[in-house]
């Protein structure tokens, strides 16, 4: 089967390498997932979607979970965050707080963290203070 970056994949996850997860995308195609886009608990043989990444010059599939580029992401992130803060009222992460922390909270990398924060904050859908973030 032909792919396209952006492409949406069934995968099974097929062995952990140093680099990430070696899946099997529709059944039919390897493909590697990096640890750097995993930010949840998987095992071999989990099933999950995904996303094409990046067809590699060497034939090989780059996937991730999530899909690629702000347009794509930047709603997913935020409805996770205001979900959390409707749950707990005040989340006690800011973009001081450690990758592991934002992981541990809301499976979700740093970075997608704080641009997430930075989008709900311009549009005052939160306020940011010294020991977190709440709903406004």
């Amino acid at each position: 089967m032909n792919y396209t970056a952006g492409d949406r994949v069934e995968m099974l996850i097929k062995r952990s390498t140093q680099l990430g997860y070696v899946v099997l995308i529709d059944d039919t195609t390897e493909a590697l997932l990096f640890h750097s886009d995993v930010h949840q608990a998987l095992a071999p043989g989990d099933q999950c979607s995904g996303f094409v990444k990046r067809l590699r010059e060497d034939g090989k599939i780059d996937v991730a979970l999530k899909p690629q580029g702000f347009k794509n992401t930047i709603d997913l992130d935020c409805d996770r965050i205001i979900n959390a803060l409707k749950e707990n009222k005040t989340l006690s992460l800011h973009d001081k707080s450690s990758p592991e922390e934002i992981k541990a909270v809301l499976q979700m990398s740093k970075k997608a963290f704080k641009k997430a924060i930075g989008f709900l904050y311009k549009r005052k859908v939160i306020s940011i203070e010294d020991k977190g973030i709440r709903l406004n």
